[in-house]
C-alpha cells in the first residue's frame, strides 16, 4: 500500500468530519469472467474502531472500476478509456457528436468513456479516425444527415484543420513503419512487442523531461536499455523496436526515420566542436497516461542509472553487455540476451 496524502473529509465509519488517509496498491477484479490487476484507490481512517479501517467513495469506486476495466482493455489491446477521450479531443468534438459522426448511437461514447467495453469492431473504427483525419471526413460524408448544416459544416472545419498536421506526420510515420514490414509479428527481435509509434514518442519525451542534455545517441542507447529491462521484468519489450548491433552500440531500425517523427521536439543545436547534434527536449503536449506505473518505473530505472552518464560512457559500458558481445556486426540482438543486462 502506498499513501497518496492525508485530507479531511466526512468519514463514513467515524460519522465526522476529520483527516484520513487517501492510499493506492494493486488489486485484483474480474471483468468479463477474466482476473486483471490494476491499481486501486482507497481511504483509510485511522481512527476507525469496527472491523475494518478502509473505505471507498461512490467516485473512487468508479474510478477503481474504470481502471480494471482499462487493464482488460490493455491485455486485449483495446483502446482506454483515456485514449478515446483523446481522439474525441483531438477533433473538438462532444460525445455525442463523436458517436453520430461514427453512425453510432447517441450515448455510445460516453459508455466507452466511462464504463463499458468497446469490442473489435468498434475499436477498429476509432483506430482509424485517430491515425487518419481523411477516414474521419469519409465517416462525416456518410453520416453528415445526422447533423445540422452549421454543425455538419463546423465538424468539417475541425477534421480540415487536423489535416494540416496530419500530412506530415502521416508521412514521416509511413516511412518508419516502412522499415518494420520485417518485424510484424511479435518474436524475439521486437521483444514480443509490435512497433507504438505512440508509445515511443511518449517515452522520448518522459526520457527528455527528466534528462536534459539528452542527445540522439544518448537517447538511442536509454531506448534499449528500456525495452531490454521491461523485457526482463515482463517478458514484452516496451516500444517495439528493433534493435541492431552497430559500432556505437544497439541502434534501433530505422533511428534516421524515427528523429524525423513530427511528434518529437528535437532541435539542432552547434556543439562546442561545431558539429550539429540533435538535442531532444520533452514535448509540452505528450499524454503521458499512456504509460502504465510499472513501465514509468521502468523508464525511472533507466534515468536514474544514466541520467549523468555521457554518450561515451553509456556506449561502453553497453558494449561489455552480453546481448553485445554475443552478436555480431549488423546482427539483430534478440531479446532473449538483452534480458540479461547488468545492474537492473
Amino acid at each position: 500500500m502506498e499513501l497518496v496524502r492525508k485530507i479531511h473529509m466526512d468519514c463514513p465509519l467515524c460519522n465526522r468530519l476529520h483527516e484520513v488517509e487517501e492510499r493506492r496498491r494493486t488489486a485484483a477484479a474480474r471483468v468479463k469472467g477474466e482476473e486483471v490487476i490494476y491499481e486501486q484507490k482507497f481511504f483509510r481512517c485511522p481512527d476507525a474502531k469496527g472491523d475494518t479501517d478502509e473505505f471507498e467513495t461512490g467516485e473512487v469506486a468508479s474510478e477503481n472500476q474504470l481502471n480494471a476495466r482499462n487493464a482488460y482493455r490493455i491485455r486485449h489491446g483495446l483502446l482506454t478509456s483515456d485514449e478515446i477521450i483523446g481522439i474525441r479531443e483531438s477533433y473538438g468534438l462532444s460525445q455525442v457528436d463523436l458517436s453520430r459522426l461514427l453512425g453510432w448511437g447517441e450515448a455510445t461514447i460516453s459508455r466507452y468513456e466511462s464504463k463499458a467495453i468497446q469490442d473489435e469492431a468498434y475499436d477498429t473504427m476509432l483506430r482509424l479516425i485517430k491515425d487518419n483525419p481523411l477516414k474521419a471526413l469519409e465517416f462525416l460524408k456518410k453520416n453528415g444527415d445526422k447533423f445540422t448544416v452549421h454543425k455538419r459544416r463546423d465538424i468539417r472545419e475541425r477534421i480540415v484543420e487536423k489535416l494540416d498536421s496530419y500530412g506530415k506526420e502521416f508521412l514521416t510515420r509511413q516511412t518508419f513503419e516502412g522499415e518494420y514490414v520485417l518485424f510484424d509479428e511479435p518474436s524475439d527481435s521486437n521483444g514480443y512487442t509490435l512497433l507504438d509509434i505512440d508509445k515511443l514518442e511518449t517515452v522520448i519525451s518522459y526520457f527528455a523531461m527528466q534528462v536534459s542534455n539528452l542527445f540522439k545517441v544518448k537517447l538511442m542507447k536509454m531506448l534499449w536499455y528500456a525495452d531490454a529491462l521491461s523485457y526482463k521484468r515482463t517478458g514484452k519489450a516496451m516500444t517495439g523496436l528493433v534493435y541492431r548491433h552497430e559500432a556505437m552500440g544497439a541502434l534501433p531500425v530505422g533511428h534516421y526515420s524515427l528523429m524525423n517523427l513530427e511528434k518529437l521536439n528535437i532541435r539542432e543545436e552547434v556543439s562546442l566542436n561545431y558539429d550539429l547534434m540533435l538535442h531532444v527536449y520533452p514535448d509540452p503536449h505528450a499524454d503521458y497516461s499512456i504509460l502504465d506505473s510499472s513501465e514509468k518505473e521502468v523508464l525511472d530505472a533507466v534515468t536514474a542509472r544514466f541520467r549523468s552518464a555521457r554518450a561515451s560512457e553509456i556506449v561502453e559500458y553497453m558494449h561489455e553487455e552480453r546481448a553485445y558481445k554475443e552478436t555480431v556486426q549488423g546482427g539483430i540482438i534478440p531479446f532473449s540476451l538483452a534480458a540479461r543486462i547488468r545492474d537492473f
